[in-house]
């Protein structure tokens, strides 16, 4: 037998920085103690790259700040990773690819820049499925990422810990960091965090920047926030929200800092839950269906006004998501061509071979798969009949939620939808490589790519363990900047079902 490191995270980030403010704690021990931590638990493979000089450095810094009463903000001291698809000056962002492997951006995203400037400890990049094409953060450079809460972290016999944000969700739910920024386009922060129980959000789209993050689907990609609480989200928010004059898809309205409610205050009475029909779908293991219908029972009796509302087109998504990701990603990998930036193949008899080698050698099979499909997809002949169609349908789906969340008349409306995360679980490693990237998507993105289709936000939370000891978790979605309510009925349901995301087994069984 071994043992797993017992981890040094077992505050919220409130009461990390009040320790910090009252000289209980200290930002450089706790960030010395987070990457000894990393270093031990390096089989989960959660970082590709840790930054120990810089992050250091960034403590230090800290630790005078508070020492001086000086702090610069609620995240002043906070250790925090960051998903290997956001530029960060000065060190490597490699997408988990070839084709990126040497490339260190000379600038900051600007949701890292803003987390420097709120005074947060960044210690490191975070492993990702490459180019973030994937659920399960196993189609990586560096290899897959695992599950702390699988039973077995060797051989096949282990969980994955989702995707395609793996290495993020893995980070938080060890404990080696308070916070964790990834990406979410169809679901790649809802997903791992559901499987690895942690809590995952995706803001309103353009509520957060997307300057530096390696675009994967330009219009429904999304900067998310991992933590172990909603009120942790909730703080990485309000560092990292608001326009931005780099990203002209942020939006323009000043961003005003939102403030949870004390859940004994919080008045249910007056909040409207919708259940959508169509997300009880082929599946669904009965173990998730039992944790959706008893949340959504608790909250009935608690007051709250719960009732099934109807998303006719939710079975067309997943083939609409596919058919517009697929047509992103041929226009985005373009830019790959081994002259600028990235993999140079060393054939340079020809500027076609060069092309072609330098794409062949510095993209794995599932992003050469996608860039033909979406290349295929919008040829003259298809275009109309596929991308067109596609963008249509994902009008209609848009107008869906609309319809629940801003009927005529009122009465009609509702204010939350609540639905699974996931399917099930999270599968074992040998069942999931079982089937193909796509078969994967279609199943695992099933019930979080709605939400980027309309640009709304949506969080997971976990609720309970399943009989298998491993994690279950709800989704709560709302209308566009409606993130205060959101994040409320969020916290309260939290609150309710006092699910510990640090509460894993410290314990692997291991060959001899």
């Amino acid at each position: 037998m071994h043992y797993l490191a017992k981890t040094f995270v077992t505050v919220y980030i409130f009461q990390l920085t009040a320790g910090y403010a009252d000289g209980q704690l200290s930002p450089r021990r706790v960030t010395e103690h987070a990457l000894e931590d990393a270093l031990k638990l390096e089989t989960l493979n959660a970082f590709v790259r840790l930054t120990p000089e810089q992050a250091l450095q960034q403590a230090l810094e800290s630790e005078e700040r508070y020492q001086k009463k000086q702090a610069c903000g609620s995240l002043d001291g906070v250790t925090i990773a960051v998903k290997d698809n956001f530029c960060t000056q000065d060190v490597h962002t490699t997408c988990a690819s070839r084709m990126l492997q040497d490339f260190v951006p000379p600038y900051d995203a600007t949701i890292c820049s803003r987390l420097k400037q709120s005074g947060a400890v960044l210690l490191g990049k975070t492993n990702m499925d490459q180019f973030a094409m994937g659920a399960g953060t196993v189609d990586s450079l560096y290899g897959p990422t695992k599950n702390i809460w699988s039973e077995n972290l060797i051989q096949d016999h282990w969980r994955i810990a989702g995707g395609s944000s793996g290495g993020s969700a893995s980070a938080v739910a060890a404990g080696l960091c308070y916070a964790a920024i990834g990406s979410d386009t169809g679901g790649s922060t809802r997903n791992p965090a559901s499987y690895c129980g942690v809590v995952g959000f995706k803001p309103t789209y353009g509520l957060v920047s997307r300057h530096g993050l390696i675009p994967l689907v330009n219009s429904m990609d999304v900067p998310g926030i991992f933590a172990r609480s909603v009120s942790d989200c909730l703080e990485v928010l309000n560092a990292v929200a608001g326009p931005d004059r780099l990203d002209s898809t942020t939006i323009r309205q000043p961003y005003t800092r939102l403030i949870l409610p004390e859940v004994e205050k919080f008045d249910l009475s007056t909040v409207r839950i919708g259940i959508p029909k169509e997300y009880h779908c082929p599946g669904l293991s009965s173990e998730v269906l039992e944790t959706w219908s008893k949340v959504a029972d608790l909250l009935e009796c608690s007051g709250a006004s719960v009732r099934q509302v109807s998303l006719p087109n939710t079975a067309a998504s997943i083939f609409v998501y596919s058919i517009l990701n697929q047509c992103e990603v041929a226009s985005n990998m373009a830019r790959y061509d081994g002259i600028e930036y990235g993999h140079r193949a060393s054939d340079e008899r020809s500027t076609e071979q060069l092309y072609a080698l330098s794409r062949a050698e510095g993209f794995n099979e599932v992003v050469k798969t996608r860039i033909l499909t979406g290349n295929f997809l919008l040829l003259r002949r298809n275009y109309d009949h596929y991308f067109e169609k596609a963008l249509r349908v994902r009008r209609l789906i848009a107008e869906d939620f609309a319809k629940v969340f801003e009927p005529s008349p009122a009465e009609d409306r509702v204010d939350i939808l609540l639905t699974p995360t996931t399917l099930t679980e999270a599968p074992l490693y040998k069942d999931f490589a079982s089937l193909t990237n796509r078969d994967q998507c279609a199943v695992q993105d099933f019930c979080t790519q709605p939400a980027n289709m309309a640009g709304i936000p949506a969080v997971s939370i976990p609720i309970r363990l399943s009989r298998a000891g491993l994690p279950l978790s709800l989704q709560l979605m709302s209308n566009s900047l409606n993130e205060q309510l959101l994040l409320s009925v969020a916290n309260w349901i939290e609150a309710q079902v006092g699910f510990d995301s640090l509460e894993h087994k410290q314990e692997c069984k291991s060959s001899a």
